[in-house]
Parts: structure tokens; C-alpha cells; sequence
């Protein structure tokens, strides 16, 4: 699958990635947020669901795990944030049948999910990179490959 490297060099340029994946995502993306603690996924996530017009607070879901939000054009994204997850059957637990129809996944820490997600489309890995950080966006889908092609860069 294709993948593309971006260097964000402060968090500017990490919430303009947001809104450039976010004006280009198809309906029912889901994508999979991938790095250590700090390396910017709820930033990340964050600017993405603002630039969806997500407007009010956005909290982290580290605590609540799933965080959804109504979309102004309708429907609604999920963030999900499974690093308290202490195993994958606990997913049975946060109903995500009930975001069958969201139009947008972002799943932090998805590892700890074993096979309890739907497959992704894209996958990000973030890291720190001396004083900025990299992006390895990640085709994963035939939707996903589409989707990175049409990203500009």
C-alpha cells in the first residue's frame, strides 16, 4: 500500500494536516492513529474534528474511551482513545455497533483493540522528530489509496 511522509514542524502544521485531511476524507473513513504518548494524535485528532466544524469542547477520551460528535453537515465522527483498555473484550462494552454510520473513525492506541475495530483506511504514525514531529500517513484500503492520491503533496 502507498504511504507519504510529512514533517510538521510545530503544531501549526499538525492542525493543517488535520484540516487537509479532513476536506478530503471520504464518508466512513476510518483511520488509525499510531505513537507514543505526545507525538500528537489527540492534536491531530482535535484539528481534524474542528475543521469537520466541530465547534465547543473537544475532550481527549482517555478517560471515556469513545467521545462522538455531531457533524454540522450531519451525522457524526467517534474518537476513540483505547490506551486504558485493558483488554479487547472490553470493546463489547463502549457500543460501537451504534457508530456503524459515523463519518469519521479516529482510533487512538488501536492495537489494544485486537480485531474489535473495523480495518482502517489510513493509518498515521506520529513521532517526534527533533523539535517537530513526522507524519507516515498509510493507504491501508483500496478507499484509503484513493484517498492519499488525492492529497496534494
Amino acid at each position: 500500500m502507498s504511504e507519504r511522509d510529512i514533517f510538521l514542524a510545530d503544531a501549526g502544521a499538525t492542525d493543517a494536516l488535520g484540516r487537509q485531511l479532513a476536506g478530503s476524507q471520504p464518508p466512513g473513513a476510518v483511520v488509525f492513529l499510531d505513537g507514543p504518548l505526545g507525538a500528537g494524535k489527540s492534536s491531530l485528532a482535535r484539528a481534524w474534528l474542528r475543521a469537520l466544524g466541530v465547534t465547543g469542547a473537544i475532550k481527549s477520551p482517555t478517560y471515556t474511551l469513545v467521545e462522538r460528535y455531531p457533524l454540522p453537515a450531519g451525522g457524526e465522527a467517534a474518537h476513540l482513545d483505547l490506551y486504558r483498555l485493558a483488554e479487547a473484550g472490553e470493546l463489547d462494552f463502549l457500543a460501537l455497533d451504534e457508530l456503524a454510520d459515523a463519518r469519521l473513525w479516529l482510533v487512538e492506541w488501536p492495537e489494544r483493540a485486537a480485531l474489535g475495530l473495523p480495518p482502517p483506511d489510513l493509518r498515521i504514525r506520529l513521532a517526534l522528530a527533533g523539535p517537530g514531529r513526522s507524519a507516515r500517513l498509510q493507504a491501508t484500503s483500496a478507499r484509503g489509496e484513493a484517498w492519499l492520491a488525492a492529497i496534494p503533496g
